[in-house]
């Protein structure tokens, strides 16, 4: 199951939950998909927010994020934020793309994942409605 943030042609958001991007894709074509608020069935995709995701078989767990000091700037907030990332996501290296669709199509366990992905990978992803988000390298050992 995949789930897209949709908008009208009229700004209304919200959710469609689809089996695969092709599903979407197939339905959207054939105007079975329209608006919950008014009815337009002039749908696209909107951009999704950022989830870290837990895996499914382990015991909900809060994660701290730490509060951001606007007055230590930017790289500060930049670092937090870092830091965040890499304790609650696994580091699969080069094997990212290939890690992230088994994910997607289920067959690995869901859990938040980072790794190095080729641009012509990320595009693929993208391509196939798997969401992923480019940052730079940062080792753990740097975020001091």
């Amino acid at each position: 199951m995949i789930i897209f943030d949709l908008s009208c042609d009229h700004g209304h958001p919200f959710e469609g939950w689809f089996q695969s991007p092709a599903n979407f894709d197939s339905q959207l074509d054939s105007g079975l998909i329209s608006c919950p608020h008014c009815g337009s069935s002039e749908i696209h995709r909107v951009p999704s927010a950022v989830h870290l995701a837990k895996p499914i078989n382990t015991p909900e767990e809060k994660v701290e994020i730490p509060a951001i000091n606007t007055q230590s700037g930017m790289l500060a907030a930049y670092h937090q934020l870092m830091s965040v990332i890499v304790a609650n996501s696994e580091d699969v290296g080069k094997n990212f793309a290939e890690e992230a669709r088994k994910i997607h199509y289920m067959e690995a366990p869901l859990r938040s994942i980072r790794g190095e992905a080729s641009s012509d990978d990320y595009e693929s992803l993208r391509e196939e409605g798997i969401e992923v988000v480019r940052l730079p390298i940062v080792k753990k050992e740097d975020l001091n």
